[in-house]
């Protein structure tokens, strides 16, 4: 039998290139301050989900109205964690791919904030 150098070889790009992707620096979450002049410097609506994604603790503290690090606010985080890909997905099939102006990322982030932590059927006083 004929050693599979083809094979291996494949095989070793693919573990080179996976090592290089692990080596690289991790990007850091957006800074809100990327967001405030959107007209000159407009934003990715990857950008604005992924921020509104890293306000997921601050969402659901402000909508089971308890502190941060309470169960129930822990059990929230877990399924908003969970349907981050399905709300990416609603996010980017009704957006635009740019954000340009502070209304459309209020309506994108408040949009993907409403999907991430559903608050149906709360009224507050």
């Amino acid at each position: 039998m004929k050693f599979p150098i083809v094979t291996v070889a494949m095989v070793s790009v693919a573990l080179v290139y996976v090592f290089w992707g692990q080596t690289q620096e991790s990007s850091d979450p957006t800074d809100p301050a990327r967001f405030a002049n959107l007209q000159a410097n407009p934003a990715k609506s990857s950008d604005v989900v992924d921020w509104a994604i890293t306000q997921i603790p601050e969402v659901c503290a402000q909508a089971i109205g308890q502190p941060a690090g309470s169960d129930a606010v822990n059990d929230c985080e877990k399924r908003a964690q969970s349907r981050t890909s399905t709300c990416r997905r609603a996010v980017y099939d009704n957006f635009p791919d740019r954000v340009t102006s502070e209304a459309m990322f209020r309506d994108v982030s408040i949009s993907m904030m409403n999907c991430l932590v559903p608050q149906g059927g709360i009224v507050r006083p």
